[in-house]
């Protein structure tokens, strides 16, 4: 590959092109199903997939067969399959459904307002993932136009990953003859420690996510007249919550949602451990004067890796601070998300939670734990000798610094799904999630620059899937 010519190339494909569509696209509120169950009624989901088809049928690649699959009931799904005189597959994935708004955008910034300050553009799904069909397809036009051979490219565009991508495998079993067996599968929808380099995700955590209820009256009643007598909900789900945590370390207590950390991923830990440093968490938005769990970098690592970890994302039954009146509420619920090690069987671990959470109720409440979300995680076979040579190759060619391997703490559903079915294939995960863009949180934004070498990162490993599978 003339990679300089290859650079130039994508680089002005994505400012020309795909930067300015996906501005409009990040003004379409196409919010994943979990979070907006009227999606069908809204249209928006319909909106963004007609936009990424008609940009996707307008692109010039020989050989490529585009259309949108839409099962009854089911957010719909872009399939491409893009010919060559190869026999061999390479599977990309990535997704165009969003998370919700959330608050909390500074002043000028918006989910659905996309905006250009310097090498970032801010906006909910833009770097979530809405880049990664363009970033597949600009690698694969690279390719054709500079006459580098590749193996024939499946790219599926999902709408339902981040509502735990419950609709996938019903494509992927409707799809399974065309798409065949992929020898290689690139997932863009990871993280990265920085922008300096190409970064490979090892692992994936799993995740229970669910609501706990807990109803102690059937009617609020007076705080002066009832309290101490009748026991406050919230207190009784603070002492469910301590059944699993420690709240003073924040560790998990039950070894139940424990597995052994394999020693290749402690050594990636600490050689990440060792580049990145105070990175591991100086790119949290801390409040001054606030610190992170610990100033072991290593141990963060593993933390966000291969430990399980407890976040109460949300509440029921408690008015706002302006609104609250001295009442003894009847009922507290609150939505916990518990992240899993990759290698912890997430439907045993929901059935645990359950019986720690629902057992011997404190004095007699009613007592709920109903999960809304279980996905098992995922952890990469080990990598051919051709794959780490040319992930490091082209980490050193576009970003000038070495490709870098360790887990990440979040869940790509697919992953664990492919991993079963294509028990041979290897994986590239990758993404451009790093410091400060902020997926799901406010302020979302994606890199561009990284962005670019990414997607020449993809057109080398494609070259290079080729070249190993011509070689005697």
């Amino acid at each position: 590959m003339e990679s300089t010519k290859i650079q130039t190339f994508v680089e002005r494909l994505w400012d020309s092109s795909a930067i300015p569509e996906l501005a409009e696209f990040i003004r379409i509120a196409n919010i994943s199903p979990l979070f907006d169950t009227e999606w069908q009624v809204h249209g928006f989901m319909d909106a963004a997939v007609a936009r990424f088809e008609t940009w996707c049928s307008k692109q010039t690649i020989a050989d490529m067969t585009l259309k949108v699959i839409r099962l009854p009931g089911r957010t719909p799904l872009i399939y491409m399959d893009i010919a060559s005189v190869s026999d061999d597959c390479v599977l990309l994935y990535g997704h165009l459904d969003k998370q919700p708004e959330m608050t909390g955008w500074r002043n000028g910034l918006g989910p659905w307002k996309p905006v250009l300050e310097g090498d970032k553009l801010y906006g909910r799904g833009g770097a979530d993932d809405g880049y990664a069909m363009f970033a597949s397809l600009i690698a694969i036009q690279a390719l054709r136009e500079f006459g580098v051979p590749h193996a024939r490219c499946v790219v599926i565009i999902e709408a339902c990953e981040e509502s735990g991508s419950y609709d996938l495998p019903h494509y992927i079993d409707l799809l399974a003859n065309q798409i065949g067996r992929p020898s290689l599968v690139i997932c863009l929808d990871s993280g990265c420690g920085n922008y300096d380099q190409l970064w490979c995700t090892t692992s994936l955590r799993g995740l229970i996510g669910g609501t706990l209820a807990v109803q102690i009256l059937t009617e609020g009643v007076h705080s002066g007249d009832a309290s101490g007598i009748v026991p406050s909900s919230f207190r009784i789900v603070r002492q469910l919550l301590s059944r699993l945590e420690d709240e003073q370390s924040g560790r998990i207590l039950p070894d139940a949602f424990y597995v052994e950390i394999p020693t290749t991923c402690v050594e990636q830990a600490a050689l990440a451990a060792d580049m990145l440093g105070e990175a591991v968490y100086d790119k949290f938005p801390f409040e001054d004067g606030a610190k992170p769990a610990s100033d072991n970098a290593m141990e963060l690592i593993l933390n966000r890796t291969w430990r399980p970890a407890l976040s109460v994302v949300g509440a029921s039954g408690l008015p706002a601070v302006e609104n609250a009146g001295n009442v003894l509420r009847a009922f507290t619920g609150v939505k916990l998300s518990l992240r899993l090690p990759p290698t912890c069987d997430a439907q045993i671990a929901a059935r645990t939670l359950a019986q720690i959470l629902e057992d011997d109720p404190p004095y007699g409440a009613r007592v709920t734990f109903t999960p809304d979300w279980t996905s098992s995680g995922w952890n990469a076979p080990p990598l051919a000798p051709w794959l780490k040579a040319s992930l490091d190759r082209a980490s050193r060619t576009y970003f000038g610094k070495p490709a870098v391997y360790m887990g990440e703490g979040g869940s790509i559903p697919f992953m664990g799904m492919l991993g079963k079915r294509f028990p041979e294939a290897q994986f590239l995960i990758t993404g451009l999630l790093g410091p400060h863009s902020n997926a799901h949180g406010p302020n979302e934004f994606l890199h561009i620059p990284t962005a670019k070498m990414l997607t020449c990162c993809v057109a080398e490993v494609l070259a290079d899937h080729h070249a190993k599978g011509q070689t005697p």
